[in-house]
């Protein structure tokens, strides 16, 4: 074992140690924060971790690096990642110092309508369940562009770890006993064969999928002798124009599905400018469409015009104020955001610092809301033609605020950052597998809307406002912090408190991740049917009683959840001062961090 071994080995082991070990002061972390100087990347699974990390030791830059360890993690956490995910990225490019946005979001097929499901499923999507709750995958196309635009590795490179994990298995049996995946036949065959129930750590293996990436690989060598570039191209059009694509259709078809081969071939990830906002001298980056990012952004403007620091973290002013400012974000995300292609979103006027200051004013220090507020951007967005939009809030059903997704970030020598969330949605998606092909496909088409001229209402080759994002942050237009989390609706909370605990209250990267959350779901849930809690407020159990107290007494209607289970966040910094990266994963799941 050579010395770089074993000091990842050395660092896994003591992760996982410190996972174990109760906390004993307020700076102590139960994971410890790791810092380098070359490189760093961080994930939900150790073993997509020790993937990117190697491909950046064997020469990767970060580009090859995540496409390698997102490609592992949808082996190591099939039940909230794989080939059949859509996902968002944002990217600082170094050489150009610029940051972008990759929508690899999926759309809906061409036969998917408002209509269609009125009259075929009595007015409702499938949730969680079905090839009618799914979207064509976007993570092949995401890997394909990070690769030809940025990377210098090919598929057969980057996918030889997955492929290698998906022959030789990996120990989550237990993840594996949901009923859900017993239910459909090309299912059971993969994940419950004659109905296996599974003991904890029994080896998985998923020869289906090792072929289907081999596939890839195959179609990518035989393009080879025309170039790296045209390897690439080959194997990303295996998949959604070739043979691939095609027994996609047709399990579609032979199904019950709306997808056909046009849908696969037609579809296309789509690098785009990001928005962002500045927050006292930090520029924060989010996706500009079929994203929820963009809501962050809304609340941290009204948030800047209070003193945070002084109200004290996790005080009950200041968690009643994060909480109102974040109930007016989502209601302006509900009326404005969707997919960029079908509908015009107005940010010059949503981003502004004076439409921040007039929704602001909406926020009582002493009674919280239970109202669904948007705004009225129009005065603030000159030359934008107002679009009266239709509402789809309801406070009845049981919509899931919360969600399956995974994430990783990776930041190279050269400082190129990527922060990369693929998600199947919900636990194991759509529960179906694509004939014999060994990934599950997502279920995001829950989240449309079936009100005709909402923002998210459905529409064939449409991509669905997703809950999918992530945090990008320049300091001084250098590279500054990268972070994301897996949690539905809940992502845009979590990462604002990571920042925030950064910026405002001078955390580490670790100690930002660890630190006590809140949470509400006073808003419309993305997936269907759109169910709002009226006033709903989540604490960890770690805030104080007197805290939860004067909560309830300003009329917020509390859970309290436990004392470890409302985060699961990664990210990486870059220490102005030094330049040093200090990269930090959650306890409270597997998450990993490695820097050298």
């Amino acid at each position: 074992m050579n010395l770089r071994s074993a000091l990842v080995l050395c660092a896994a082991i003591f992760a996982l140690h410190a996972q174990q070990q109760p906390a004993r002061t307020s700076s102590q972390t139960m994971k410890q924060l790791v810092r380098g100087t070359e490189y760093a990347a961080a994930s939900m699974m150790p073993q997509a971790t020790l993937t990117a990390e190697h491909m950046l030791w064997e020469g990767g830059n970060a580009f090859d690096a995540i496409v390698a360890g997102q490609a592992v993690l949808g082996v190591v956490q099939p039940n909230m990642n794989g080939v059949g995910s859509d996902a968002v990225l944002l990217i600082y490019d170094a050489k150009q110092k610029k940051v972008f946005s990759l929508n690899a979001e999926g759309t809906a097929p061409k036969l998917a309508t408002i209509e269609w499901y009125k009259t075929h499923q009595n007015g409702k999507i499938p949730v969680d369940d079905s090839l009618l709750a799914g979207t064509v995958p976007g993570v092949v196309d995401a890997w394909y562009i990070l690769l030809s635009r940025w990377g210098t590795k090919t598929f057969a490179e980057t996918l030889a770890p997955a492929i290698e994990l998906a022959e030789r298995g990996v120990p989550i049996g237990g993840t594996l006993n949901s009923a859900a995946l017993r239910k459909y036949p090309s299912t059971a065959r993969v994940y419950a064969p004659e109905g296996k129930r599974w003991r904890q750590g029994e080896v998985f293996r998923n020869p289906d999928l090792a072929r289907t990436l081999r596939r890839l690989v195959e179609a990518e060598k035989q393009a080879a002798p025309q170039g790296r570039l045209a390897g690439l191209k080959a194997a990303r059009d295996r998949f959604y124009k070739g043979d691939i694509a095609r027994e996609m259709a047709a399990f579609s078809e032979q199904n019950g599905g709306l997808f056909r081969y046009e849908d696969f071939a037609g579809y296309a990830a789509r690098v785009e400018e990001p928005v962002s906002i500045d927050y006292r001298g930090y520029t924060i980056y989010k996706n500009p469409s079929a994203s929820q990012g963009p809501a962050e952004l809304f609340a941290l403007n009204i948030l800047e015009g209070f003193d945070l620091k002084k109200m004290g973290l996790n005080s009950a002013e200041y968690i009643h104020t994060s909480t109102e400012a974040m109930k007016l974000a989502m209601a302006d995300r509900e009326t404005y955001l969707g997919d960029m292609d079908f509908i015009k979103i107005p940010y010059h006027g949503l981003l502004s610092k004076e439409y921040a200051a007039a929704r602001r004013k909406l926020i009582d220090p002493g009674r919280a809301s239970a109202e669904f507020r948007p705004g009225d951007v129009a005065p603030y967005a000159p030359g934008w033609d107002p679009v009266t939009r239709p509402r789809d809030v309801t406070i009845s059903g049981a919509a899931d605020h919360e969600g399956d997704t995974s994430y990783i970030a990776v930041v190279d020598k050269a400082r190129n950052m990527i922060s990369f969330t693929p998600s199947l949605h919900s636990a194991f998606g759509s529960k179906v597998v694509m004939g014999n092909l060994g990934f599950l496909l997502n279920c995001r088409g829950d989240y449309y809307s079936l009100v005709p001229g909402h923002a998210n209402a459905l529409e064939p080759g449409k991509r669905p406002r997703s809950t999918l994002q992530g945090t990008l942050v320049l300091k001084d237009g250098n590279p500054f912090l990268i972070t994301g989390s897996p949690g539905g609706d809940d992502q845009c909370m979590r990462t604002m408190q990571t920042f925030l605990n950064i910026v405002e209250f001078g955390m580490n990267m670790q100690q930002a991740i660890e630190a006590p959350r809140w949470a509400t779901r006073s808003f419309p849930a993305s997936p269907f049917p759109h169910t709002m809690y009226p006033g709903d407020l989540s604490l960890e159990g770690r805030i104080p009683e007197s805290v939860r107290a004067e909560l309830e007494r300003r009329g917020h209607k509390v859970r309290m959840s436990g004392p470890w289970s409302m985060n699961n966040s990664a990210g990486i910094m870059v220490e102005a001062e030094t330049g040093t990266l200090s990269a930090g994963a959650d306890p409270r799941v597997a998450a990993l961090a490695l820097a050298w």
